[in-house]
């Protein structure tokens, strides 16, 4: 066996890639473009582990197999570097982000081109860097100019841990999702929105266009924005009109108590001051919480001392403020009919509140003292007064009419989806460009004034760290020229992340945001991958930025990505997902120096289907190992000659499966025919040229250091990166001999098979196997190769064979395309 030094082959040809700038893309209208995308790491000091390198080397393949294919592939990487980890991490080593990141970026390089990824580091953004937040804040401009970026007072996610606002999304069981042992609180702030909730319509109707995602992340991007159609019926308190929300008009007549969200920012304007000591006493034990453990709550509230006014039945219904009740989501507040929802029923039996029946079922009669839970299906109506005797679900269509006729209710579409809560009370993030002045208000900074560069003299400590730099709070009003204070909020990470992928098209731009023409070229990505734990963020936010800067004129298409795909995850060793919190990380370079990172490629891609979770296994990593040392030894060997009909058939059906498999990320199935190839190869021994090379070519996505080393040695001058993907000529494959090859396979399983119950049987491994097949099949048992593959001497007979050795008469057991046989 020849020994190998990986690491010094994969620096070579890692130098030559990038000196040549082989991967660097380039807008041609002529070529079919192939954009490849991986989700942008957040660049942390641990660096990367093999859980992220087994991420990354599922995109690399594909760009490699798809330049291969002659088209214009880019692949671009970059850093999502602000954010509060950044920010926590720097105030624990006690340097400044700034400082944090760049170390952390230029370590995240190194890993990744030791990786062998082919990305085009040309178009690498930084979203730390100003040049790149610039564009943040003048698409934050473009927005506050439609009305699309506003303000306003709110009940807000507080982390105290994190001293910052959490999105609605960010909150997971209560909890912070970056600290997950921390109570998330509840706070009223003036804080920035985005009015996502504009495209909500859009948003949710697109996702029936998304053809080639994940069918559970469209299932939950249709619950997160969660499109309803109802009736707002207009009721009054204090002679304020709130316009109410419900999806049943029908049980109108049956409303016996409102609820108002406690988390509602006008909560205190309705109670009165006999109840305020009660509401603020039940206010101090409300916390936020995730959508799913709202349902499995305890439902909980307090009487407000406040009535409602039933439009339709003049009757004064008393409002409780309710710990289920989400405050953004259509007023804040609903009316409830225990007699016909279970979750009011309990609320109205908690706190004796009555219950009226307005829905009486065919075939019994419902009794609201005797009821014990609440009826929720179907029936006539009753104590509705002119619709008594309807049947309920009519009842729907002509009490809506009833409302609006009479100007006090209207039918309406209403969606889940909230708009998004972009500010935060940190320093690591792009400020917002806005200035507050007493005399002309909140004021847009001119567009020419961009970046508002995030200012060097901060303090750290409690609190928001911008509002300790004078220079940059304190600044004059671009209206009246008064003295006036800058905005302190930065941006939601996500914002950085909701447009990325355009930038990358034409990263080096400095008077636009990007190339509305290079955008259109490159764009939508053609594969985006990533987690499934960001359906509901990032996967919404990116596709609706995409939205609005279409409805700007930039681009001609209306979803960011073609095809979405998830990968699994990589498990340690101890059978955990793959975490530096866990000490069970494995680094690219400690597996660079000890197997070579081809081999790590290929055993990742070999154990299961990439959307699968696997499991890292230093014994695992050996097998593929061995046969990278086996393929090397064959071609520091190899001397050309005529390929055999039988391998050409099989070089040729291999070319179509592997490409197959490949389009189909079934990389373990790819990694499963070339081994078998190759095996194909060691036995028939005699290979050309020309089908050594192909074989190169279709190991060479999946190993692309090695394969390009012995291109090398096979006198070839050009990289093998560049060459075309092997086209398989149909002519030349023979069906006998894949029937053969099924056949002689087939047999292997069997003899293992066999062997493994008389192991067990006998407590005794067997060391000859004896077959018996019938005269036509015997040209598909050869000796060696089926003693090789078992690791047992293997006797072949035709069944005829009158001097064969057959103890048992297993011969008479053989037929057409399956032998019989023994094993002693």
């Amino acid at each position: 066996m020849t020994a190998v030094n990986f690491k010094k082959i994969e620096e070579k040809w890692q130098k030559k890639w990038e000196d040549k700038k082989v991967f660097q893309a380039k807008a041609n209208p002529k070529k079919k473009k192939f954009y490849v995308l991986e989700m942008f790491p957040y660049p942390s000091a641990y660096g990367l582990h093999m859980g992220h390198a087994f991420n990354y080397t599922i995109g690399d393949i594909f760009a490699r197999y798809k330049r291969m294919k002659g088209f214009n592939v880019m692949y671009p990487m970059g850093y999502d570097a602000l954010g509060l980890p950044a920010e926590n991490a720097a105030i624990k080593a006690k340097i400044h982000p700034e400082d944090y990141t760049k170390k952390s970026i230029k370590n995240f390089i190194k890993q990744h081109k030791s990786i062998g990824l082919s990305y085009d580091w040309e178009r690498m953004i930084v979203t730390s860097d100003p040049e790149y937040y610039k564009w943040d804040q003048w698409i934050f401009l473009q927005m506050f100019k439609k009305g699309l970026a506003y303000q306003k007072k709110s009940s807000v996610n507080w982390c105290p841990k994190c001293q910052t606002v959490l999105a609605n999304e960010q909150v997971y069981n209560g909890k912070c999702w970056r600290h997950e042992n921390t109570n998330v609180e509840i706070k009223p702030l003036k804080q920035w929105f985005f009015k996502i909730t504009k495209y909500a319509n859009e948003l949710y109707n697109d996702i029936e266009k998304l053809k080639k995602w994940p069918e559970d992340i469209k299932a939950m991007q249709r619950h997160w924005i969660g499109k309803s159609h109802g009736v707002e019926i207009d009721f009054k308190i204090k002679e304020k009109t709130w316009p109410i929300f419900t999806t049943r008009p029908d049980t109108i007549y049956g409303v016996t108590f409102m609820v108002i969200s406690a988390q509602h920012p006008d909560l205190m304007d309705i109670v009165t001051e006999k109840h305020k000591k009660n509401v603020e006493k039940f206010l101090k034990k409300i916390h936020s919480v995730s959508e799913k453990q709202k349902e499995e709550l305890e439902k909980e509230g307090v009487f407000t001392g406040s009535y409602a006014e039933n439009p339709v039945t003049g009757d004064r219904i008393p409002v409780y403020a309710g710990n289920f009740v989400v405050a953004d989501y259509g007023c804040g507040m609903v009316m409830a009919v225990p007699a016909h929802d279970q979750r009011d029923f309990e609320f109205a039996k908690k706190y004796n509140i009555p219950i009226k029946v307005v829905i009486q079922p065919e075939m019994y009669e419902l009794n609201a003292e005797r009821m014990s839970r609440a009826y929720t299906g179907d029936g006539n109506l009753v104590n509705s007064k002119e619709f008594n005797a309807t049947w309920n679900r009519d009842a729907i269509d002509e009490i809506a009419e009833y409302l609006e006729k009479r100007k006090i209710g209207r039918r309406v579409i209403q969606f889940k989806l909230r708009d998004w809560l972009i500010s935060r009370q940190r320093y690591w993030g792009t400020p917002i460009p806005i200035i507050h002045c007493e005399k002309c208000g909140a004021v847009p900074v001119p567009e020419k004034e961009l970046p508002i560069k995030l200012p060097k003299d901060i303090k750290f400590g409690k609190g928001n760290p911008l509002e300790t730099s004078k220079s940059f709070a304190n600044v004059k009003c671009p209206k009246c020229k008064g003295p006036a204070k800058r905005e302190t909020d930065t941006m939601d990470t996500f914002v950085n992340s909701s447009w990325y992928f355009l930038r990358y098209t034409d990263p080096k731009n400095s008077k636009k945001i990007f190339d509305s023409k290079k955008a259109n070229y490159w764009c939508p990505v053609d594969l985006y991958i990533g987690g499934r734990e960001h359906a509901c963020m990032h996967l919404i936010y990116f596709r609706f930025y995409t939205k609005f800067l279409r409805d700007q004129g930039l681009l001609k298409f209306s979803e960011p990505a073609i095809k979405l795909f998830n990968q699994g995850m990589l498990h340690g060793p101890d059978k955990r997902k793959m975490s530096k919190s866990w000490g069970n990380v494995i680094l690219p370079e400690t597996v660079s120096k000890k197997y070579g990172m081809d081999t790590a490629r290929l055993f990742l891609i070999s154990l299961a289907s990439l959307d699968k979770d696997i499991e890292w296994s230093d014994k695992g990593i050996q097998g593929s190992k061995k046969l990278i040392n086996r393929i090397i030894d064959f071609y520091s060997e190899f001397n050309p000659s005529k390929t055999s009909p039988r391998l050409e058939s099989k070089i040729n059906k291999t070319i179509l499966e592997v490409s197959e498999s490949i389009e189909n990320f079934k990389y373990n199935i790819s990694a499963i025919k070339i081994r078998e190839l190759f095996e194909a190869i060691e036995d028939e021994k005699n290979l050309s040229k020309k089908h050594a090379e192909i074989f190169l070519k279709l190991l060479h996505p999946f190993c692309p250091h090695i394969t390009e080393e012995l291109w090398e040695k096979l006198g070839n001058k050009k990289f093998i990166t560049i060459q075309n993907w092997p086209e398989a000529d149909t002519k030349k494959i023979n069906e006998k001999f894949e029937q053969q090859d099924k056949i002689f396979e087939n047999t292997i399983s069997d003899i293992a098979e066999i062997s493994k119950i008389i192991k067990d049987k006998k407590k005794k491994e067997p060391k000859k196997v004896f077959i018996y097949a019938i005269p036509k099949d015997l040209e598909i048992f050869n000796e060696e190769k089926l003693s090789k593959k078992t690791g047992k001497k293997v006797k072949v007979f035709a069944v005829n064979d009158k001097k064969k050795y057959d103890p048992e008469n297993k011969a008479k057991k053989a037929k057409p395309g399956r032998p019989a046989i023994y094993l002693e």
